[in-house]
């Protein structure tokens, strides 16, 4: 009996591996502490994904949804300027990333921020068919930057890192969604309309052709990946 614990644990072991959490931001060359201005997540020792789109977890997958937004710093950063998330261990798991943000009210610190239909697409990660392949340009990668658009208005904004993992995703709910909240708030901005605006949940059902996919054994007509969400906001 004892052998086959052993076993098992070693079995499971590059599974609980493979997943991960992003807790640091970054602005500039300057990488946060963990979860200083990145919400805490419900997964911060499991580093479980979320797969439900439909629950409010979906939307930051807090520790609490109530109280960690008021335990979590604001960060300032200028529109224009480059900012990104680190991951706790590389992304493993073949998928998309892409990243939300939400003009947050009352301030980005309220649980409140980003509960509406006011969140917009800045950036995205896709993957790319040749060969009758699908190559995945995010894995392998602890951390990933952008660019905050220089028309955003000012104020203060949630930041949503998102990469939905597809390894399983050949049946519905098997996608896996690893997430993460950061607060910021944005100066020398301009005047700038985001735009298409989206809820989460509410951005997705679950049966997109970019989240429940075999990427295993693609169609015989399969063209090319279809990114799920909104199109990118270029600012």
């Amino acid at each position: 009996m004892k052998a086959f614990f052993v076993a098992l644990a070693i079995f499971a072991t590059p599974f609980v591996a493979a997943h991960y959490t992003f807790p640091d931001f970054i602005v500039g060359s300057t990488v946060s502490s963990d979860w200083e201005y990145i919400r805490e997540t419900a997964n911060h020792y499991s580093n479980a994904p979320v797969t439900d789109v439909t629950s409010p977890e979906f939307r930051c997958y807090e520790l609490d949804l109530e109280n960690t937004p008021g335990e979590t710093g604001t960060v300032t950063v200028s529109a224009g300027s480059t900012v990104g998330f680190k991951g706790n261990s590389a992304i493993y798991h073949p998928g998309y990333l892409d990243v939300m943000m939400s003009e947050a009210s009352p301030a980005a610190n309220s649980p409140e921020a980003g509960t509406a239909q006011t969140w917009f697409k800045v950036y995205e990660q896709t993957p790319t068919f040749a060969n009758g392949q699908l190559t995945f340009p995010s894995t392998s990668q602890t951390q990933f930057t952008f660019t905050i658009p220089q028309s955003l208005p000012s104020g203060q904004y949630l930041v949503r890192a998102e990469q939905i993992a597809l390894h399983v995703a050949s049946t519905f709910g098997g996608a896996q969604f690893y997430i993460g909240c950061a607060q910021i708030n944005v100066v020398d901005g301009g005047s700038g309309n985001p735009s298409p605006l989206v809820s989460i949940p509410g951005v997705y059902t679950g049966y997109e052709p970019g989240i429940l996919i075999n990427i295993y054994n693609l169609p015989a007509n399969f063209t090319g990946y279809q990114a799920p969400g909104p199109a990118i906001w270029q600012g």
